[in-house]
This record gives structure tokens, sequence and C-alpha cells, in this order.
């Protein structure tokens, strides 16, 4: 939801760095695995309780989300920087949860249904994408990306404020689960209409 509104803010900064990384010779695959890895970092700690060192693990890995894109453009454009960018992005938003539920297994039920409740949004994501490259539908309202981005309440600068929010306050991960989650579902089922009014014909 607030994804557009943000990359008015945050691109002119990002660009200026992956400018300078990409004449370094940095590639935008690098930097993409490099947060990765401070990501799964991030994993660790969370299952060990150490919430305010995951939190700084979790930006870092989201400034390494945003500029690979940005080294992207001022270096090489490939599709399997794309298929990187969006896999190891989902697979570190449900990691998150999963091991903070390791460190927390009283919080179990709350993190199922919120890694379920990503399945809807990231399935609803990606299956439109795919049609919408068949069909030669673009947009650029988040900026220059690899493949289609439909919006929804549940994006990733709120799903950044949920990690946030639960490295924070971990005594309310439930109920930030289940509203979040609950949210991700309501994401899920407009997302479906978009679908079917987009591709019915």
């Amino acid at each position: 939801m607030l994804d557009a509104r943000l990359r008015k803010l945050i691109d002119p900064p990002l660009d200026a760095v992956g400018r300078r990384l990409a004449r370094l010779g940095v590639t935008a695959n690098s930097v993409t695995w490099t947060g990765f890895f401070i990501g799964t970092g991030a994993w660790a700690l969370l299952a060990l309780g150490s919430y305010p060192a995951a939190l700084a693990c979790i930006l870092l890995n989201r400034l390494a989300d945003g500029l690979d894109g940005a080294v992207a453009r001022h270096g090489r454009i490939s599709d399997l920087g794309g298929y990187l960018d969006i896999v190891l992005d989902f697979l570190f938003y449900s990691g998150v949860v999963f091991f903070f539920a390791v460190g927390r297994p009283e919080d179990a039920l709350p993190a199922a249904f919120l890694i379920f409740s990503f399945v809807g949004t990231g399935a609803s994501f990606l299956a439109f994408a795919a049609l919408a490259a068949k069909r030669g539908i673009t947009t650029a309202a988040r900026g220059s990306k690899s493949i289609y981005y439909l919006g929804g309440l549940t994006e990733g600068s709120e799903t950044i404020a949920l990690f946030v929010a639960i490295c924070l306050f971990p005594d309310l991960f439930a109920w930030f689960a289940w509203i979040f989650g609950g949210l991700c579902w309501l994401t899920t089922a407009v997302r479906i209409y978009q679908a079917v009014e987009t591709f019915k014909r």
C-alpha cells in the first residue's frame, strides 16, 4: 500500500549509491546474495531471542534489497537478477516468522497462520506477474522491475514495519501475526478480484 509513495523518497539516495557501486564493479546479484546471507543471520538471532541484533540484520537485508535494483539499473539488468530478488525475498520473509517461532514455541500457531497468509499474497502476486508478462502488461508504479508488481494492503513496506514491530515488542507477536495475516488475506482477495477483471477476456 505504501511502496509506491515511499519509492519517491528512497529511490534518489539508493540510486546514487547504486551508481557508485556499479562503477566499482559491484554486481546486482552479489548485492542480492549478500543481503540474503545477512538475512539468514537475522534468522539465527531470532531463534536465540536476540531481537535488537536481529532487527539490525533485517534492516541491512532490506537495504540490500533496495540497493540491488539500483545497482542493476546502472550496471546490468538480468532476468536472473529479477528471479533471485523475488525468490530470496519470499524465503527471507517466511524465515523471519519461522525462526521467531523457533525461539518462542508458544507463538507457533500465529506464526503458522502468518506464513500461511504469506502463501496467499505470494501466490496471487507471482501468478498475476506471470500472466501480465504473457500479455505484455507493465507498470512502473513501484519503480523499474523485472516483473509486474501488483499492489495491495500488505506490500514490502508494511512487511518491514511488521518485522520491526515484532523485534521491538516480541511479546505482542501473536497480535501482530493475527492482524497482519488477516490483512494479507484481504490483499489476496483483492488481487484475485483484480486478476478476474484483468484476465477474464
